[in-house]
Order: C-alpha cells, then structure tokens, then sequence
C-alpha cells in the first residue's frame, strides 16, 4: 500500500470549493468521474498549472491591438505586427475566430505576394500584378513606380502603370493607380525588363483656406510646398501641394466645406464643382429642380 499523503485543510465557502471542483473538472484532475481538489492544488505547487493574474481586458482593447496589427502589417512592419499578435494569443478574453485568424497569422505572418512586392519597390525593379477591381473584373498592370500609401486607414498601393485603360484621372495622371492591397491576386506577380520611374506623376494643385481652417491647418503631407499667409488677403492660407490622385484629394478636400477653395488648376477646381453639382442635386438645391 502507498504512503498516504499529508493533508492540509481548506477554509474556503461552498461556492469557492464549487468553483474549485468545476476548474478541477475543467482541467481533469479527477477521482473516477469526480473532480479532485487535491490534485488540482498538487498540480499548482508542482508548477504543472501556472497561476496568472485575472484576464480582464475589456473588448476595445483587444479591438484597438487588433487593428494595430492590421495597421503595422498593412505598412509592411511584420515583426511588430507579430508580436502583437502573440500578446493577444496569449490572452483568454479573444473569441474563437480571432484567435484562430490570429494563430494562422502567427504561422503564416504575410503572403508570399506581399513580401515579393515590397522587395522589388526596395529593389527599384518594374513588375507586373494581377488585381481585380471593386466590379470584380481582373486586370494585369504593369508598375514601374509604387509605394505604400494610407487612404481614410486603409492602406494601398499608389504606383505608376503602364496601363491606362479605364482610368478617370486627369490626363496627367492617367497613369497613376490606387490599388488596395486585399485586392491583389496572390501568386501573380512577375518582374518585367524595363527602367524604374523615381516618382508618381504630379500635377501642383493650389487652395485656399478661410477663417478657422486657416490657422489650424498644419501641412500634412510631404507633398506640401507652399504653405503661406496671403499678403493682399488676410487671413488667407495659401496651400500648394503636389497631388498624384484626384479622387483622394477632393475627398479630403470636400470635409473642409466652405472653409477650402480649390484655385488652381481648372481641371480640378471642374471636377470638385462637379462634386458639389452633384451633391446640391441630390438634395434638390439647384435652382428649377
């Protein structure tokens, strides 16, 4: 017969040894088919369970890591990303499919076609892509600049194509595309021969900026390259900036309202024109409608 163990005696309320017995029963420290108390305290003090501090993250926290991850994966920051994404594995509060969409990431922490983009951007190396667009038509493209671009936090690839077929850009920039980076077909890029662009295409667009809009604006863009007081307009900002992409300039440019005047060139201050004909239509404030 074995040496019984010594013994030790717990002073815990009935509801504490019922969630004693539930965990036991939890982690199968049992006697036949009932939970055993005893052995989930052996199995403590012999470190085979490790005691944490309470798992009490709230659900925006966890959402807030998450989107970081994203963020940091999308800017091509893989390790941090990664390290993220082991902080959260670790915890108790994340459902089941994000620990599982976290856990496939941990294994497999980018795509092959992301990696291969960014060495041929680092490499100055023309490449071609499959992508397809938001109608779910597929398009070949053959890129001879790009860079990794934020637009409203989601994050794209800006860069100059060879093709130019459907394009609703300005003539200047027709060559320009925004392409996201979750519409881009995996295993369907390819180096092409051919010289590598050392920018976008650019046109610069002026504006004017009114009343509070002018003394808060700060130059958010490298692409600013004039950012001044008018001298025979007071209380004017002028703001010269090199644009690539209309369609995101006016989208910024329009939540300024009234304090944001579009000048120069003509081609743009029509097409935010048009976006605000279009706008006072919908609304039935153009005159005779």
């Amino acid at each position: 017969m074995g040496r019984k163990g010594e013994s030790i005696t717990l002073s815990i309320s009935d509801r504490d040894k019922a969630q004693l017995e539930s965990l036991a029963l939890e982690l199968g420290m049992t006697w036949g088919d009932r939970a055993n108390i005893s052995k989930l305290v052996e199995a403590i003090a012999r470190r085979q369970l490790i005691i944490a501090p309470n798992h009490d993250w709230t659900a925006e926290r966890i959402r807030s890591l998450n989107h970081a991850r994203t963020a940091l994966l999308d800017a091509g920051q893989i390790q941090d990303a990664l390290a993220i994404a082991q902080i959260l594995v670790s915890r108790s509060e994340i459902s089941i499919p994000m620990r599982i969409e976290l856990e496939q990431f941990i294994q497999h922490p980018s795509p092959p076609w992301r990696l291969e983009v960014e060495r041929y951007i680092q490499r100055q190396q023309p490449f071609q892509l499959s992508y397809q667009d938001a109608a779910e038509r597929v398009w070949q493209f053959t890129i001879r600049c790009a860079e990794v671009a934020v637009h409203e936090e989601r994050h794209y690839l800006d860069c100059w194509c060879e093709e130019t077929e459907d394009s609703r850009d300005l003539p200047e920039l027709r060559h320009n595309r925004c392409l996201r980076f979750d519409r881009i077909a995996d295993a369907a890029i390819a180096p092409v021969s051919g010289q590598w662009h050392s920018s976008l295409a650019t046109i610069r667009v002026e504006m004017h900026l009114f009343r509070g809009l002018a003394f808060a604006y700060r130059s958010k863009t490298s692409h600013d390259e004039v950012n001044e007081w008018l001298t025979d307009l007071p209380q004017v900002r002028r703001v010269v900036r090199r644009v690539s992409n209309t369609f995101w300039f006016i989208r910024e440019v329009l939540r300024y309202g009234q304090d944001c005047e579009v000048v120069f060139p003509e081609g743009v201050r029509d097409r935010v024109k048009q976006e605000l004909q279009g706008l006072c239509r919908q609304y039935g404030l153009l005159e005779g409608e």
